[in-house]
């Protein structure tokens, strides 16, 4: 351990420190950093570099990994280059003698980006920003309900001194009506446009409004647009009550979110591993991750890059520094100015096309936000959105009616399932779907939901010989805890139930020491199990797809003794509900404890279905969001392609699609081809990305067990890193 970044390595002495397995025990759910952090102005100096040098060497090491921003980074590139001039100065100041010049010539450098801002060019998400966001929205939910309450118009104001990713996030995530953000100032005349808009929402009977300001915020001329600026230009013009909340550090504070605890034990690996193959050869390079595949990129170029977007807002190319900061940046930019504003009714094209939202299966959290941004796409498509009630079940029974774009405004913050959603397929309901989608003349489907919306689908497609109505083009957005999905790494809903497990196995490991056996959702999937394991740094997880037997137990129970003969006495197994239909949780809740007696207590604890509910999560309402708005202009694409002579006629199996998340991309593909890749038995994909991961939680607990490297980073370069992605459908 470096204690104190840069300056503990400056000043050295018990700054630097040998660490064993157990010092980074129990330190998962602490959030900021164990090790501190602090701004160090001596290593800017070349003699303070000498300094740290010099305490380097004596200790012999020579691979640096730096969690930071770009400071630190930019910084331990400079280091690198410098390392060997700096050991040949302290070879002649003899504070070092030859040997230990030849011995450690070289420094090798691997980055990780530690920001809340997440304004780090090259990578999609860094580590801390979804922790951040999830403070952000606490806040913002809980603003909402006093706001609506007491009539209010809410300024809040966020963090981003350069980079408006939380602003823009988070605006996305509450549905806001305004968003200010140093990359895209709003237009001359804002405050005219602005106010208008208020007043029309206060018309529609919307009783709060909440105005989104990064700290950075600047107008065209590059004057800053601070909230207590916009907050007494809505009291002068509009005379609202209004009040500004400023969030400062709480944003930086609290618990590590589940997807920023999985994200860095990732980059750990990836870090580690870089490291392993660098050589002199190979730049300084940063681990990050692009969609859901980790990548590594020279340091470098992503510093240069990083700088680019601050020089673009300072000429005033604003367009440039929102192309600059990435495809991810952009489709957040884009998706928010599509849901937020509405037109005139003048203004929005007629397709005269109908086209129908329903949920299918199990609630999952997000769908209403998936929901809300299929509506509005769908109306400022031009066509009419119609929403039914209950599922396939409620189709039959005609529940359909027209859902227009106030319908579901503050949706994307709820739980659950507004429109109802039930598990029923349509295979018996048939003929009287088909009634209604002729009665309600239904050009188009969109279906959210889980395994049993993409069974659902396959359904329908095969009804299609049978009934014209069918002959339509129908597309499914994957929402389930389970993430049991054929077609896509990620499903609605699964994020927010990975943080309650997270949330929840926090408390248990304070409650007691002693093991606790915990089991999660998931049918036959062991995805919840899995990742809630590496999230919460549990000692075992038992999923389906890797079968165990009495051996296994028994280590895992041994394993699991001799840890608690050291400091640590606590131990967590997570058991997925299926994983095997004779080994219980009540089983392995006997076996270990009557194998621990004497030495720890055992406890059991089934999460159930509070796995299901809660607010959605800021990763699903924002994954919602983005895959439906893109889900709807599929549709209307699909509409255009198969319209002839005044009606829709579709029965190819292109016109059946599942949209999923692949590794970087969002793809589209016909249900069709997915039945190849599913284990309809057990109603998972015949191959799950996540198993991958599963050595690394048993190396984290302290197994001997081999890592797959094969699929790890392979040193690219950001310019082709982005035009990659506009080729594709980055998320």
């Amino acid at each position: 351990f470096l204690f104190q970044g840069y300056q503990g390595m400056v000043d050295g002495g018990d700054n630097i420190v040998e660490v064993s397995w157990e010092s980074v025990s129990s330190i998962l759910q602490v959030g900021g950093t164990v090790i501190g952090s602090a701004r160090c102005k001596s290593f800017r100096t070349r003699e303070g570099r000498l300094q740290a040098a010099y305490n380097l060497v004596q200790r012999g090491i020579t691979n640096l990994c730096v969690i930071g921003g770009d400071g630190s980074l930019t910084g331990a590139n400079l280091f690198r280059e410098e390392w060997s001039g700096l050991l040949e100065e302290l070879a002649q100041k003899g504070k070092i003698d030859e040997e230990a010049v030849k011995k450690y010539a070289y420094l090798n450098i691997v980055g990780m980006v530690g920001s809340i801002d997440n304004d780090f060019c090259g990578t999609d998400m860094t580590i801390g920003t979804d922790s951040a966001l999830h403070r952000i929205i606490e806040v913002v939910d809980a603003i909402m309900t006093t706001a609506q309450s007491h009539q209010r118009t809410f300024v809040l104001e966020v963090m981003g001194r350069h980079c408006g990713y939380l602003a823009l996030v988070s605006a996305l995530a509450c549905g806001a009506d305004w968003v200010f953000i140093p990359e895209y100032p709003p237009e001359e005349g804002w405050e005219d446009s602005m106010c208008v808009k208020l007043s029309e929402n206060r018309a529609r009977k919307k009783r709060l409004n909440i105005i989104i300001v990064a700290e950075g915020a600047i107008d065209c001329h590059n004057k800053p647009i601070t909230s207590e600026k916009v907050k007494d230009l809505v009291v002068q013009r509009l005379g609202f009550d209004t009040r500004v909340t400023i969030l400062g550090h709480v944003q930086r504070g609290g618990t590590p979110s589940a997807f920023d605890r999985i994200l860095a034990s990732r980059m750990g690996v990836e870090a580690v591993l870089a490291l392993l193959e660098a050589t002199p050869a190979t730049p300084a390079c940063v681990v990050s991750l692009s969609g859901n595949q980790a990548v590594r990129l020279p340091l470098m170029e992503c510093v240069q890059m990083t700088q680019e977007v601050q020089k673009a807002m300072d000429e005033g190319r604003f367009l440039e520094a929102v192309r600059l900061r990435g495809r991810s940046f952009e489709n957040n930019l884009n998706t928010y100015k599509l849901l937020s504003h509405k037109k005139p009714d003048a203004e929005l094209p007629k397709t005269n096309f109908n086209v129908a939202v329903l949920n299918v299966g199990a609630p999952a959290a997000g769908m209403n936000a998936a929901v809300r941004a299929a509506v509005r796409v769908g109306i400022t498509e031009g066509h009419k959105m119609f929403a039914v009630i209950d599922g396939f079940e409620g189709f039959a029974r005609g529940k359909i009616k027209e859902i227009s774009w106030g319908d579901v405004g503050g949706w994307t913050g709820q739980g659950g399932s507004i429109l109802g959603t039930k598990r029923t397929l349509p295979a018996k309901y048939l003929e009287k779907i088909a009634d209604q989608m002729r009665t309600n003349n239904i050009n188009a489907l969109m279906v959210i939901g889980g395994f049993e919306a993409y069974l659902g689908l396959l359904e329908l497609s095969a009804a299609r010989e049978k009934y014209d109505e069918f002959c339509v083009p129908m597309v499914m957005v994957p929402a389930t805890v389970s993430n049991n999905v054929p077609g896509s790494d990620f499903s609605i809903g699964a994020d927010t139930a990975l943080n309650t497990i997270t949330d929840t196995c926090d408390r248990i490991k304070q409650s007691a020491s002693g093991v606790f056996i915990i089991e999660t959702m998931g049918g036959y999937c062991g995805y919840l199990a899995n990742m809630g394991a590496l999230a919460a740094g549990a000692d075992a997880a038992y999923i389906f797809e890797e079968q165990f037997d009495i051996r296994e137990l028994q280590a895992n129970v041994e394993h699991l003794t001799e840890k608690m003969k050291t400091s640590i006495q606590r131990g967590l197994v997570l058991r997925n509900e299926n994983c095997n239909e004779n080994y219980t949780t009540d089983f392995i809740y006997q076996l270990y404890s009557e194998e621990g007696k004497g030495v720890f207590d055992c406890r059991k604890n089934v999460l159930g279905h509070m796995q299901q509910g809660g607010a959605p999560s800021p990763f699903d309402r924002n994954f919602g969001t983005k895959i439906s708005a893109k889900a709807m202009q599929w549709i209307s694409k699909k509409l255009k392609e198969t319209y002839r002579k005044g009606k829709v006629f579709a029965n190819t199996d292109d016109s059946v699609c599942l949209l999923g998340m692949r590794r970087r991309n969002l793809v589209f593909q016909p249900v069709a081809e997915l039945k190849t890749e599913t284990d309809f038995v057990h109603r998972i994909p015949k191959e799950q990305w996540w198993l991958k991961l599963r050595p690394l939680m048993k190396i984290l607990a302290k197994y001997k067990t081999s890592y797959d490297v094969s699929d790890s980073g392979q040193l690219e370069h950001v310019a082709m890193h982005s035009q990659k992605e506009a080729e594709t459908g980055a998320i």
